[in-house]
């Protein structure tokens, strides 16, 4: 048996055959990068994301054949919304990147709704309000799950599974049921709501495809990538690496105490809801990952490519004494400062294109050590071992840092993105190509296991990020 899985990333769309030995094949992809018409916004043409999907997915099913479901994977949080009746976007998307809200969360705020800009609900509100101010008009909302799979379905299905419905700001601190007051203080009419399916189950057939296989899964990308990695049993953590960093762990039934955000600024999340029973989870954001190495390529043109830089810093032992801290975009977990800049310490007349490189890979490294300490402050788990994705997966001199840094073992994905494996196993769960949770957990299958060494000098990175902090003080007093 094997699985189509549409992947609905940030800067690509991606479409593959998940086989029934986990494998990944028929992979094809498509370039969607999302545009910054202004500092702060984020936008992108949601029908040339479903466009490009459909592209990858028949190209894959002419490569493959017929498959026997669907899985979809996607960003979270970035928001759409459509005409129920002609199908098709009535305003750019919003990026779950774009801060245009920011002023409307700090407003809600100070009536004791807790929301954030990166959040779907004060999103949708504001495309509202200017396309539909008088509430009129019959839209839809969507993540790009749900703007997916309506596309797939020719319009017949209008849903969202809850690992992407829960991040939304939009649902009650249980999960289980729209809250009636964020509702109606955002003005955002219950009509243009999808329906809340299980994350794994027969949700409808996909006509828009060869042969209509129906969609059988569908999950947030982190959760896919958790599930991918194979950490479906509680305490299990991994961490993708892409333009962000995520740590996401599996805790189980229970949900975490934290209302909103930990004390150490995790948050709550839900893995998976099956059968409707949910399986929480606790996610640590780093804000810019991957982002520090295409600075690095694109910007200041001291490496060749991001493929390059693992050679570049390997070509040195050591920094030289300098110390980077990845805040292009601020620092998520555990500081929450958006006010923190990126910074470069311990510069010399001697320090080389080498050095800075290696000081970039290891200060990514050191962050991503940060969102351990901090997962395991606000779960009160130990993470005995890491297992990572992403493309800075694939760079064994970062890899190394981060297993030098958490004084852990860090386990490798044979796939650079488990969020497709993830996606697949959900959806071949529901039509038994995997017979349960303990088969998908036990087919992971690590391409690489590398042992901490020596350690690396937290304290000096520790005096490094506080100097970093609070650049600008007027960011560094948000709090969402």
């Amino acid at each position: 048996m094997s699985i189509l899985v549409i992947d609905v990333g940030t800067s690509s769309v991606r479409a593959a055959v998940v086989g029934a030995d986990a494998t990944v094949d028929h992979e094809f992809a498509r370039p969607t990068s999302p545009e910054t018409p202004v500092a702060g916004l984020v936008e992108f043409d949601a029908r040339a994301y479903a466009d490009a999907a459909l592209d990858c997915a028949r190209a894959a099913l002419d490569a493959h054949g017929p498959v026997d479901a669907v899985g979809i994977a996607s960003q979270r949080a970035s928001t759409i919304v459509w005409d129920r009746d002609t199908g098709e976007p009535v305003a750019p998307a919003q990026g779950w990147q774009d801060l245009r809200t920011v002023g409307r969360c700090l407003e809600l705020a100070a009536d004791g709704i807790r929301l954030a800009p990166n959040q779907s609900a004060t999103k949708v509100a504001d495309i509202l309000d200017s396309v539909d101010p008088g509430r009129q008009r019959d839209l839809c909302f969507g993540t790009p799950d749900s703007w997916l799979a309506w596309v797939l379905t020719e319009g017949a299905h209008h849903v969202s599974d809850l690992s992407n419905a829960a991040v939304w700001g939009l649902l009650r601190g249980d999960a289980t049921h729209y809250d009636a007051r964020v509702l109606e203080r955002l003005d955002i009419p219950a009509s243009v709501l999808p329906r809340i399916v299980d994350s794994t189950g027969a949700i409808g057939e996909a006509t828009a495809l060869p042969g209509a296989p129906p969609i059988c899964g569908i999950a947030g990308d982190q959760q896919a990538s958790l599930i991918g990695q194979g950490c479906v049993r509680p305490g299990m953590a991994k961490i993708t690496f892409g333009t962000g960093g995520m740590l996401d762990v599996c805790l189980g039934p229970e949900r975490p105490a934290a209302a909103v955000r930990g004390e150490s600024g995790t948050f709550p999340i839900v893995c998976w809801r099956e059968d409707e029973a949910i399986t929480w989870g606790s996610e640590a954001i780093m804000l810019s990952a991957g982002t520090n190495v295409e600075w690095l390529v694109e910007d200041l043109g001291i490496v060749e490519s991001a493929a390059a830089t693992a050679d570049v810093a390997a070509s040195v032992d050591t920094t030289d004494g300098v110390v980077f801290v990845p805040a292009l975009l601020g620092l998520g977990t555990p500081y929450w400062d958006y006010g923190a800049r990126g910074a470069l310490f311990g510069v010399t007349r001697g320090t080389t294109a080498a050095h800075v490189t290696r000081a970039v890979l290891e200060g990514v490294a050191e962050l991503g050590a940060d969102l351990v300490a901090a997962t395991e402050a606000d779960t009160g788990l130990s993470l005995d071992s890491l297992r990572v994705d992403g493309g800075m997966a694939a760079n064994p001199v970062f890899v190394q840092h981060l297993a030098d840094a958490t004084q852990r073992p860090v386990e490798v994905a044979p796939v650079r993105e488990a969020t497709t494996l993830g996606a697949g196993f959900l959806a071949g769960l529901a039509v038994g190509t995997w017979s349960g949770w303990d088969e998908v957990a036990d087919s992971w299958r690590p391409s690489a296991r590398v042992e901490p060494s020596t350690p690396s000098d937290r304290e000096r990175w520790a005096d490094a990020v506080g100097r970093a902090r609070r650049w600008y003080e007027d960011l560094s007093s948000l709090d969402f």
